[in-house]
């Protein structure tokens, strides 16, 4: 059964415009997944964390690949992108959180659908409703509108990851 996913894409440290294009082609080349559509890239500071600003964008995927073996293949896209975990919200080279499973809501140790922390993120809300306006409320955007976020370049940044 093919399932509609949405992925938060992030990074902050490195050639961060490169690590987000390699993990949609990564994203893409995934059995039984293909990559729709992807959002604008927004540069915005980090949230409960330090470092220098985030380069980030949301994907929209549909999937066969169960829930856990696609958590499992965005962690060894994040591995291969140099991610280190030394403590919680450190920088990092590259993040890929789900956002949306389909519908579902699951609660695991591992894996919390929908992200339990997307809706206090304008760097989630915001290419989220550009990608899909039906999933992001006026309320929604209005309690993040606090936080320093910009396009840093239109939907067209990935397609040489969507049509190369």
């Amino acid at each position: 059964m093919t399932v509609r996913v949405y992925v938060g894409l992030g990074a902050n440290l490195g050639d961060r415009g490169e690590a987000l294009l390699h993990a949609l082609k990564g994203m893409a080349a995934l059995q039984g997944t293909r990559l729709l559509s992807v959002s604008s890239l927004y540069s915005s500071a980090p949230v409960d964390a330090t470092g220098p600003d985030y380069l980030n964008a949301v994907a929209a995927l549909d999937t066969e690949q169960a829930p856990q073996a696609f958590l499992q293949a965005l962690q060894m896209l994040e591995q291969a992108a140099g991610r280190e975990r030394p403590y919680r919200n450190a920088p990092r080279t590259l993040d890929l959180d789900i956002l949306l499973w389909g519908d579902e809501h699951m609660h695991g140790v591992a894996l919390t659908v929908p992200h339990p922390r997307m809706n206090e993120r304008a760097f989630v809300l915001l290419p989220l409703q550009e990608l899909d306006a039906r999933l992001v409320s006026q309320e929604q955007l209005a309690a993040v509108a606090d936080q320093r976020i910009t396009v840093a370049q239109n939907a067209q940044w990935a397609a040489s990851a969507l049509h190369g």
